[in-house]
Order: structure tokens, then sequence, then C-alpha cells
């Protein structure tokens, strides 16, 4: 199988980022040739500067365009690509040596023509980024929807790092206009037209996510606001677990309010909760601050995927 690697990253205001993620697709153990393209879009703070320091060490091509958003951005790449084979990055990642090399090897085991893989938390992370890492891949939290398990389903790719073939974007036309959750609409506009998708657990990055936590709620929010504007497109695709954060955070304040009547069990079950997500955050980053940061950044989730899915559900139009 004749595979040739596009690498499409868009970026907004975030050159610092651009050049930790060249820097590291520097580092690819890979032989074959594969290109890169960075698309500007529409930012104020440039980063061809950056993306010059790189273009002696990598096949790179700069793009500047108007801001339309990051799905209108990967599509304006795969349309300038020269690949046959697309992978979609963020720039808040940084890439493994080994991370293209293991795209390869498991599409030539089981070609599929759309892929995604799952993040990790680079040791240097701050404390608060290894925490939301946390809460954004824990079983605990999420269910390892994002990759830390095989047996979630049909997997469903996040544009942080996702594969595409050349010939499955020209059938559905790539991203839509969706400004949230326009990787999962992609996703299933693939399966409605015959492509299957898979899960490649060693095709890892370390993403750098949100920095604060006001930025994560926002990040959050804007996740729970997609669901169901997306359970109304595709209805067949809409489950019962979706609720789950809304219910969620629904019955903390019941359980909070219940306590000024004397009932403290229900909070109680909360509290049990929360200590098994500062446990389990502790055995997983032998690091009190992560641990106890964990606890913060669940609850951030909840209240933003919760709250965001609540609004759409019953305010928007």
């Amino acid at each position: 199988m004749d595979l040739k690697f596009s690498v499409i990253v868009p970026v907004y205001n975030r050159p610092q980022e651009v050049d930790e993620l060249l820097e590291s697709l520097t580092k690819q153990g890979f032989q074959e040739n594969f290109e890169v393209l960075i698309v500007e879009d529409g930012s104020e703070n440039s980063s061809e500067e950056i993306v010059k320091k790189y273009t002696s060490q990598l096949n790179l091509n700069y793009f500047y365009k108007e801001n339309s958003g990051a799905g209108a951005s990967r599509n304006y790449g795969m349309q300038r690509a020269s690949g046959s084979y697309f992978i979609i990055l963020d720039s808040d990642v940084i890439i493994p040596s080994k991370y293209l090399s293991e795209v390869k090897k498991a599409l030539h085991e089981s070609y599929t023509d759309a892929f995604g893989g799952p993040d990790a938390a680079h040791p240097n992370f701050t404390a608060l980024q290894k925490a939301i890492n946390y809460s954004m891949t824990s079983v605990l939290t999420t269910g390892g929807i994002r990759g830390k398990k095989k047996s979630v389903g049909k997997f469903q790719p996040r544009s942080f790092n996702l594969g595409l073939s050349k010939t499955a974007f020209e059938k559905t036309n790539g991203f839509s206009k969706m400004k949230a959750g326009e990787d999962i609409d992609l996703t299933f506009r693939l399966w409605e037209n015959g492509f299957e998708t898979q899960l490649i657990e060693n095709a890892f990055v370390y993403h750098k996510r949100r920095s604060t936590i006001k930025q994560f709620f926002k990040q959050t929010f804007a996740f729970g606001t997609a669901r169901p504007v997306l359970n109304k497109k595709y209805p067949e695709t809409a489950k019962l677990t979706y609720w789950f954060p809304s219910l969620f955070i629904i019955g903390v304040d019941i359980a909070i309010i219940a306590t000024f009547f004397g009932y403290w069990q229900l909070l109680a079950f909360y509290g049990v909760y929360f200590f098994f997500i500062f446990l389990d955050s502790f055995i997983q980053n032998k690091n009190l601050k992560v641990a106890l940061l964990s606890i913060v950044t669940t609850i951030t989730q909840f209240y933003g995927y919760g709250l965001g899915f609540l609004e759409s559900r019953f305010l928007k139009k």
C-alpha cells in the first residue's frame, strides 16, 4: 500500500505551540517523506517566522487565510495537500518520535479510511495540564471514549489527532461548518458513506490542552452545546449517556440543598466518587497536586459540558 502522509495543522494566534509541534516532527524516526502544512487561520500573532526556522528540516508549506474556524482551515489544508492520507493535528500537541511509524504500521495491518489516536500528558506538562488530561481521558470521568481502551464501540476520532484518507475527504467534503463537534459530525458522515474508523492506540500525542480552568470550562461548554445538535442531526446516534454530565451536576445541586434539611447521604455519595477520582489520578500521576487538581478539573468538565448540553437542548432553537 502506497501511503504518503500530509500533516495538516490549523493555528490561530499560537506561534509558540507551532514551534514545539514542528520541533517534535523533526525528531520523527520515520524514513519516508512526509509533508507538513501549517494553515494560519487569520491570526494576528503570526507563526510565519517560526515556520521559516524549520523549512530546511521539514517538507513544509505555510498558508495564511482569513479567519473561518478550525474545520474550514483543515479543509483548506487538505485541498492543497499532495499526500494520499491526511493527518490532522491541533497546534497544541507534541508528537512522539514513533508516531508516523505506528500509524503506517497499523494502517498496513488493518486499513481504514480514518483513524484516531489517544492523547497523553507529557512529563514536562504543568500540574493543571496533567489534571485536565486526566479528566478528559479517565475511565472514571469519560468512560475511556477518547482512546484509553479498545472496547468503546465504534471509535469516533477527535480532531486533535485524526487521520483521513484523500478518498474519504473527497467523498465527504471534510469538516462541516460546525464550530464545535465538527469532528464527530465528520465521523458520522464517514460511516454513512461506508468508511470505517479505528483507534490506533500507539499513535498517541502529548496534548497540552487549555492552560486555565476558565479556558477549560469554555472548551467543555462548547462540547456540551454541540451534542444536542448532533443528536438532532443524527438521531440514531443519540445515547442516554450523553445526559450523564447534566444529571450529575443537577444531582450535586440537589445534594447540597438536601444537606440543609439534614439529608447528607447523597452528598456523601459524591464525596466517595471524588475520593476515587483523587486516588485514581494519584496512582496514575504519582503527584499529590495533580490528584487534587483532578477533582477541580473533573467538576469543571462536568459543569461545563452539562450546562452547555442543557442550554443547547432547552434554550437554543
